[in-house]
């Protein structure tokens, strides 16, 4: 009959067209997921890069990189995942008082969409971790984020395979996904530190920086002059180069230079909290050496208060050339 039956043969619940609402709706849940599950897999890995740390890539501006990843992802899933949740659950109430919607053209699209980026994922990692067992290049750290972006990607894949069936378990799925995102976070804070912590170790890397701007200068003077300044005033007594130096950024008091010898000087500042440890300084401990104008690396670790730093000018090392004398 004409009441029960579309021109297409189906039942006339299943013409119900899509509004803006619904486009809305589901373009909104749907991306929601895509950015939850992406910063909650870059969580992860910022975890494991922190339990497992490579001694060949990591250094001191990896661990701070990886602590500034965390609160991205942490702030993306405080603000997201909510979202997603409440599209998810209003969608399902929609669904649940006129069924036809589930028939959606544009529910079934981003469904069948989201199982083809779930499965492209699955394979991709999987052809991944055969590679790099074939390469001898699988280590416990590479594994175990390929391992987390499998299961994410199973755990998606699987729901909206339900999903797409309409027996997925709705309610069970936002409240495990919930509290996994919940712990994750927690996690992500303990480890990351407290916002207050997080700018008092801002503050005290621009007192580091601060330290090697004037220990660079102290350098180029002796280059110069062939004797070490006197104090940190001596600096700004140089036609050519008009040196500043910079004060403490939160007291504005100046960080105290020391001549402890003909070569040898020796700077202080006082720090907020004890530095974050070169991941390379869980191994074997790095030597402190003197700044070279040519950036060799070298050691500013430090503990919470008034540190000083012993340098010493290698005369062979940093001589110029006479003819740039």
């Amino acid at each position: 009959m004409e009441n029960t039956q579309t021109r297409a043969g189906l039942p006339a619940e299943t013409s119900v067209k899509a509004g803006p609402k619904d486009v809305f709706l589901h373009l909104l849940a749907i991306i929601m997921l895509y950015v939850s599950v992406g910063s909650f897999i870059t969580l992860l890995f910022q975890y494991i890069n922190i339990w497992l740390p490579d001694k060949a890539v990591d250094q001191y501006y990896s661990l701070q990189s990886a602590y500034s990843s965390m609160r991205w992802s942490i702030a993306l899933l405080m603000v997201v995942f909510p979202v997603f949740v409440w599209a998810s659950w209003y969608l399902n109430k929609e669904y649940s008082a006129e069924p036809a919607k589930r028939e959606l053209k544009i529910r079934k699209w981003l469904l069948y969409f989201t199982l083809f980026t779930a499965a492209m994922l699955i394979i991709g990692d999987l052809v991944a971790l055969i590679f790099s067992y074939l390469q001898g290049e699988l280590t416990a750290r590479f594994l175990y984020k390929i391992l987390s972006v499998l299961l994410v990607a199973a755990v998606v894949f699987k729901y909206y395979l339900m999903e797409l069936k309409n027996n997925a378990p709705h309610k069970i799925f936002l409240y495990a996904v919930s509290v996994w995102v919940a712990a994750a976070i927690i996690g992500g804070f303990l480890i990351a530190g407290s916002p207050k912590e997080a700018r008092l170790r801002q503050i005290d890397d621009i007192r580091t920086q601060n330290l090697q701007e004037i220990q660079s200068q102290v350098v180029y003077y002796w280059q110069q002059k062939g004797v070490l300044p006197q104090n940190i005033a001596a600096l700004k007594n140089n036609d050519i180069n008009i040196f500043i130096a910079p004060l403490d950024p939160e007291t504005g008091a100046p960080y105290t230079y020391t001549t402890t010898g003909n070569l040898s000087f020796m700077l202080c500042a006082n720090f907020a909290l004890p530095s974050l440890p070169d991941q390379t300084t869980r191994y074997t401990p790095m030597p402190v050496k003197p700044y070279g104008i040519d950036g060799i690396a070298q050691s500013w670790e430090h503990q919470a208060g008034n540190v000083c730093f012993d340098r010493t000018i290698d005369p062979d090392f940093y001589k110029l050339p006479e003819k740039t004398r």
